[in-house]
């Protein structure tokens, strides 16, 4: 008998967590052979999520609960949860149904047959199409300079095996970019199509701020490519400025009383090397607090409460 567990972080989803323990449970309930758990994480939701969670575990012992201290972010709990499974494979899906309960079917099938990673990859979704491009657009340029192979389209959203499970728990990243870490531990994947549904119950917990914590997680994490083109660009616009310079010396030298040596340009040419000197200090700045992170080495998250995990009901876990 192989034990599956299925890991859904959620924050202020009391409309949806019901319904995917539900829908699990009837994909789980007609696969033979396996036995499982569904291992809710709870981000300090302030709604009902947290006493719907409860209810659903005191009425099922299979439902696992891990309540946390406060809101650690969209990028260090779900990692949290995936590293607490104890099952022969783990497969990570949101709560917000967008991510396909059938899918586990195939996902497990394919595991059977001796795969250690399978993932589910959106080529379409049911949203805005500036969104779904800007998305695209992301996924292929990051894939283009990410020092491994990432993979396209992909959320997160799959199953993983236990020797993947054990593998990144000795990476052991305080900040973590769980994709680009798949693809860093180099098993071959097996990537399953599905095009991704439209948000039905809630709203997205998604914000500007949040999608480029991850955007820029997702570079800093993988890729050098902007430290080089920083310095590329610096010798380009260096050399650019002393072949502007040289032309305007020869033009005023040569029809001085005609040529006028003018302010715009000079306003014009500071404004545009002061922004692109800041552009780069950004992005250095963005390198150099992924290396403060990694420095101070905090647990990727506190728990406040754990609901029919083995042992005694524990408290601020790391």
């Amino acid at each position: 008998m192989k034990t599956i567990t299925v890991v859904t972080p959620c924050y202020n989803e009391e409309d949806n967590v019901e319904e995917v323990y539900r829908q699990v449970r009837e994909v789980l309930a007609g696969i033979d052979g396996i036995s499982y758990h569904h291992l809710f994480i709870d981000n300090r939701s302030t709604d009902a999520t947290a006493d719907i969670l409860r209810r659903l575990a005191a009425a099922d012992s299979r439902v696992q609960v891990i309540l946390n201290a406060r809101n650690f972010g969209a990028v260090r709990s779900p990692y949290h949860a995936i590293l607490q499974a104890d099952g022969d494979a783990v497969i990570a899906m949101v709560a917000d149904l967008q991510d396909p309960p059938e899918m586990l079917r195939e996902f497990i099938r394919r595991w059977r047959e001796g795969a250690k990673i399978v993932a589910g990859v959106k080529p379409s979704a049911d949203e805005s199409g500036a969104m779904f491009a800007i998305r695209r657009l992301y996924y292929s340029t990051v894939a283009r300079i990410a020092d491994v192979k990432l993979i396209q389209n992909f959320t997160g959203f799959g199953l993983y095996d236990r020797q993947v499970i054990e593998a990144l728990r000795r990476i052991d990243d305080p900040y973590p970019y769980a994709r680009g870490l798949i693809a860093e531990i180099g098993y071959d994947v097996v990537q399953i199509p599905y095009n991704q549904p439209r948000r039905k119950r809630g709203i997205t917990k998604n914000n500007f701020y949040s999608l480029y914590d991850v955007a820029m997680l997702g570079i800093t994490s993988h890729s050098r490519m902007p430290l080089r083109i920083a310095t590329m660009a610096g010798f380009a616009l260096s050399a650019l400025s002393l072949v502007v310079s040289i032309a305007y010396l020869l033009l005023k030298l040569l029809f001085w009383s005609q040529f006028p040596f003018g302010l715009a340009p000079v306003i014009i040419g500071v404004f545009f090397f002061a922004s692109i000197q800041l552009f780069f200090i950004g992005l250095l700045g963005e390198y150099v607090g992924a290396i403060l992170t990694h420095v101070q080495r905090r647990p990727l998250v506190f728990e406040r409460e754990r609901i029919n995990f083995p042992g005694p009901k524990g408290q601020d876990h790391e």
